[in-house]
């Protein structure tokens, strides 16, 4: 079955790539693996300097590389020419540290020596989504080569020529030969890829069933995973928060990507006594944003990346309106348009909604009222996700506090909205996933980490 690129602002069929058949796709594999064997010989300056190479390439092509993105899902400019720069700068923290990261780790016993190595161990599978093309797949790609691991890239279908783009980019950078390469695949070719021997591990940036799915192959056959998966974020809106500052930060998080974005904001927690003051504001903030063309440069919020993902999300919402949900802004899909969805804001949510329970992805707003900052906590926690979470208020420390200590997520930020940083771990609890991406600890997820004692 072909895999189509189509353009969410018009429908129109901008490709159809022909997938690769089996036979194909194992002799990838198996050029990943050749790969691998000269690769994990190599020295980290030489990793680290085509690394940088690929640093100067994605900035070199980033206006190119950013259309692409407007083109198949509907990113604004401004936004992918900022995701291209965030992906410079992973490949230049883990060009500049990925040596230290995984040097040796040497520990008194009573041998003469011991100590633990870091080492790569093979081909892993990337099954990466469509709502940040590049940036999720790069995340990946610039920790596992520095680490002397090669990589096959299963991108969304929607999607191709991005991955494919990125084919070029390693090429570009000097690279060796297939130490990264596409499959032209389709979801339902992924089991015969993992169950290929010559497949070492399974990283997923996807929803949670996708994850599910990919975590129950993986694991019968003992091959490690790691997911990063839905969320449902909360963000809490104390008595004492700057409620100018905290709508205009969560309107920027709930609209990061047109809304689509695991690590938007989406339940928004607000103590009752400030609830009417922050509602205004924040629907002033939201109203404001521009929706459009993402060929545009005033564009900040354009299309969502398939017509059925905007149907599905305008489904949540109209569910959770018939359960008592207050629509305040939007709500409703444009008049002749292809995939787009205004900024929207529900209020009165309340458990058993599709807008307090779930996942939407997309630019809709949940405005969840809490009694005080313990019914706060418990209302953010009361979820079936566990990815972020964000606390505002003018006390640091009683805010640091509950995002510390009381928040079950696996990030947790103050006065700001939650974002990835090659510096930083990022990854889920619950059904947000397992396992960590970036900094020292998603460098050390696809490494043997190896024993050594000498008496």
């Amino acid at each position: 079955m072909a895999l189509e690129s189509i353009n969410p602002s018009t429908g129109e069929v901008i490709s159809i790539y022909t997938p690769h058949n089996t036979e194909e796709v194992n002799a990838k594999i198996e050029q990943g693996h050749q790969a691998f064997l000269r690769w994990k010989e190599s020295s980290f300056s030489e990793r680290s300097a085509l690394m940088f190479n690929m640093a100067s390439v994605l900035r070199k092509r980033k206006a190119e590389l950013a259309n692409l993105m407007a083109l198949e899902m509907g990113k604004p400019l401004k936004a992918g020419e900022a995701e291209i720069e965030k992906c410079a700068f992973c490949c230049e923290y883990y060009s500049q540290n990925a040596e230290s990261l995984l040097k040796d780790e040497f520990i008194d016993t009573e041998a003469e020596r011991s100590y633990v190595t870091f080492k790569p161990i093979g081909v892993v599978l990337a099954i990466m989504p469509w709502n940040f093309p590049f940036w999720q797949v790069f995340r990946f790609v610039a920790p596992a080569l520095m680490a002397g691991n090669t990589g096959v890239l299963k991108h969304s279908s929607n999607v191709c020529g991005c991955a494919l783009a990125i084919d070029r980019i390693v090429v570009e950078a000097g690279f060796p030969d297939n130490v990264f390469q596409t499959l032209l695949i389709g979801s339902e070719a992924v089991d015969a890829v993992i169950e290929n021997p010559l497949i070492k591990a399974v990283t997923l940036t996807g929803s949670t069933a996708a994850g599910m799915k990919v975590a129950a192959k993986a694991g019968s056959l003992l091959k490690k995973t790691v997911l990063e998966l839905g969320g449902s974020d909360p963000y809490l809106i104390l008595e004492d928060a700057d409620l100018e500052e905290a709508a205009r930060v969560c309107t920027e998080s709930r609209l990061i990507n047109s809304g689509q974005s695991c690590i938007a904001a989406k339940r928004f927690i607000v103590v009752k006594a400030v609830a009417d003051e922050f509602i205004k504001l924040f629907r002033k903030q939201m109203e404001a944003k521009t929706m459009g063309d993402p060929m545009s440069p005033d564009t900040q919020i354009g299309p969502q990346a398939r017509a059925d993902l905007r149907d599905e999300l305008h489904q949540q919402v109209k569910k959770s309106i018939a359960m008592g949900a207050e629509c305040i802004l939007g709500g409703n899909i444009p008049h002749n348009s292809f995939a787009f969805y205004p900024a929207s804001i529900l209020v009165n949510v309340t458990k058993g909604m599709p807008a307090y329970d779930e996942e939407l992805f997309g630019p809709v707003a949940a405005v969840i009222i809490a009694e005080n900052e313990e019914d706060a906590i418990n209302k953010a926690n009361d979820s079936v996700f566990g990815l972020g979470s964000a606390v505002f208020s003018r006390d640091k420390k009683r805010a640091e506090d509950i995002a510390a200590n009381k928040l079950e997520a696996g990030c947790s930020f103050v006065n700001d909205f939650v974002k990835s940083d090659p510096r930083l771990p990022f990854g889920g609890i619950n059904q947000s996933g397992y396992g960590r991406e970036l900094s020292s600890y998603g460098i050390k997820e696809f490494v043997n980490i190896k024993t050594v004692y000498i008496k």
